[in-house]
């Protein structure tokens, strides 16, 4: 199995971040395909920048062989519940598709969670479409339980 390194996303990175996020579009085959021209829009640069600029947040590249493939946005949450207890959230975590199931997504995850044991989080947590049962095994794998019901509200 190949070794991944990790560092921080760079802006050069960002194309690489939104085309990994929408292959694993939960939405499958109904998914829109990824326009290119899109991956310019300034809205993506001004996320990076807000993400970069607050040291809560990482946005992080997984590189193999000196290529990017897999990304991972990791957030520290301070919390009054558990006496104060800070939590982890791991967001948009994926893997490019010709890379799944080699053992780099676990390699990922468990860096992942390596960064939050250090920063002093008693727990992680993270969201997963209900559609994406593949994922939902990976997570139990690493010791990961359905706990808790998720709600979103898009505005």
């Amino acid at each position: 199995m190949s070794q991944l390194s990790f560092r921080d996303a760079e802006p050069a990175d960002i194309a690489t971040i939104v085309t990994l996020s929408h292959a694993g579009d939960a939405r499958g085959n109904d998914t829109p395909p990824l326009d290119p021209a899109t991956l310019d829009d300034p809205r993506y640069r001004a996320a990076f920048d807000e993400i970069s600029a607050d040291p809560k947040h990482r946005l992080v590249v997984a590189e193999k062989d000196g290529e990017v493939v897999g990304t991972i946005q990791i957030t520290i949450i301070p919390g009054m519940p558990r006496f104060g207890m800070k939590r982890g959230l791991l967001e948009n975590v994926h893997i490019r598709s010709d890379q799944r199931g080699s053992g780099l997504g676990t390699q990922m995850v468990t860096w992942a969670i390596e960064h939050c044991r250090e920063a002093g989080c008693g727990l992680i947590q993270l969201t997963s479409n209900k559609v994406r049962v593949d994922a939902h095994r990976f997570y139990e794998k690493l010791g990961f339980s359905k706990s808790h019901e998720g709600f979103k509200l898009m505005l």
